[in-house]
């Protein structure tokens, strides 16, 4: 690639938004290159493993006949954890055995990437690996490209496409964003653990190419304001915890020992039990939700996916289905910019107004109070757990103590440990965050 050559657009970043952009982009006849600083697409991409797929099948109907897709998620668990215990709720379907799957699948990142970067090369896009973009280039206010390492090379375009994930240095040198409070940034720690296919099936109650996507709250993370997970792969797991930056600080906590101790749990242990460890990784997670949006434009440069702070982190857990969208409203804009010849912010700001009237920011406005009311009660995931596990096993405890003496017992340690006031009002809180 020569530094003198020009591009209708330049994408920094080959994950999910970055090529979803692309591949719509060239398929509009732009042309248009990735600068991916990994060493293929994929090498340095990490999210805890769930794909959802509604942008993926209109960019490439029935991709998972080719795709390196996993499993596709049948079950959905939703737990809570004392020190000992475990309260769950627990849903699955046979419906979601019938294409598409509910939009759902397990992938493994550094397998799908490649995949779909394969993709759209197939399509006309020029994807550069191992190239690190080092800042934007700017000229009377406007991005006209990037700056290159190692090298130093300047390449230029007629506008930039941010997908460089959460860190999104290029969004804060030109003042879209400002750094990064640790309060809404969640730092994640992630484990591959080998296992049979025979076993994962056994141990999730699961057969064929059906998976399982579990959450879990409390004591997964020590009480914090966070969750951990469990997905199952062919023939691994995806197991991790994350937290905010802001809490695992406060508590002194160090993920890594808090994703071991998640391990150990008697919930969790059955399941990795004579599993072999393949990868390690660590991500951060932007979870300010839509009260921390950054500016999504300027004169020549658009933000996507986590760069843009694209990421529902409500119990949903989305955001691969959120870049893919962004990705594809980038695309959409720029065609039309480049149809009249303009890449101005007044312009570009086509792509706002398409986030805006998608799921995407309907979404995020819909939960936008929710990192608020857990930051400021902790207690709902400290506590609420212990209790809620204490009081169910002393309900359930076999013994020669009539029900109704137990009953009893029961709520009136629940008047005690947390009182119906109490929880009627946290319930109330909860819900009126989550409309």
């Amino acid at each position: 690639m020569s530094d003198s050559e020009k591009f209708d657009c330049l994408v920094v970043g080959a994950g999910p938004a970055g090529i979803s952009a692309a591949l719509a982009l060239a398929r509009a006849g732009i042309q248009v290159a990735v600068l991916e600083r990994g060493e293929y697409p994929g090498a340095k991409n990490v999210m805890g493993g769930i794909l959802f797929t509604t942008v993926l099948n209109k960019l490439l109907p029935e991709f998972w006949k080719q795709a390196p897709v996993e499993r596709h998620v049948t079950q959905r668990r939703f737990s809570m954890l004392s020190r000992d215990g475990e309260v769950a709720l627990d849903f699955r379907t046979g419906a979601y055995n019938e294409p598409p799957y509910n939009h759902t699948w397990t992938v493994l990142r550094s397998k799908f990437d490649r995949w779909f970067a394969e993709q759209a090369e197939a399509a006309g896009v020029m994807i550069v690996p191992g190239m690190m973009v080092s800042e934007l280039l700017v000229e009377n206010g406007k991005v006209v490209g990037v700056k290159t390492e190692p090298g130093g090379d300047e390449l230029r375009s007629d506008v930039v496409i941010s997908a460089e994930g959460v860190n999104s240095f290029l969004a804060e040198q030109v003042g879209l964003r400002r750094p990064h409070d640790p309060r809404h940034m969640a730092v994640a720690v992630k484990e591959v653990i080998a296992l049979p296919a025979s076993v994962i099936e056994d141990r999730f109650r699961i057969s064929g190419d059906e998976g399982s996507a579990w959450e879990v709250f409390g004591q997964a993370v020590q009480g914090t304001f966070g969750s951990g997970f469990v997905y199952t792969n062919k023939d691994s797991i995806s197991i991790g915890v994350g937290s905010t930056i802001h809490d695992m600080t406060r508590h002194r906590l160090n993920p890594n020992e808090v994703l071991e101790q998640f391990k150990r749990h008697p919930a969790i242990r059955p399941l990795v039990r004579g599993g072999e460890t393949l990868e390690y990784a660590a991500h951060m997670i932007p979870e300010g939700g839509f009260t921390h949006l950054p500016r999504m434009v300027m004169d020549g440069l658009i933000l996507t996916g986590d760069a843009a702070g694209l990421v529902n982190a409500s119990h949903y857990h989305e955001g691969s289905n959120l870049a893919m969208a962004s990705g594809l409203y980038a695309a959409e804009t720029v065609v039309e910019a480049k149809r009249r010849g303009d890449f101005s912010a007044a312009t570009l700001s086509q792509y706002a107004n398409k986030l805006e009237h998608s799921f995407v920011l309907q979404d995020l406005r819909k939960f936008q109070r929710v990192s608020a009311y857990f930051n400021e009660n902790p207690h709902t995931l400290r506590d609420y757990p212990d209790v809620m596990v204490r009081l169910l096993s002393d309900y359930f405890t076999v013994s020669e103590k009539p029900k109704a003496e137990i009953e009893k017992e029961v709520i009136r340690k629940f008047r005690s440990e947390i009182g119906v006031l109490n929880l009627v009002k946290d319930v109330f809180k909860i819900g009126r965050a989550m409309r």
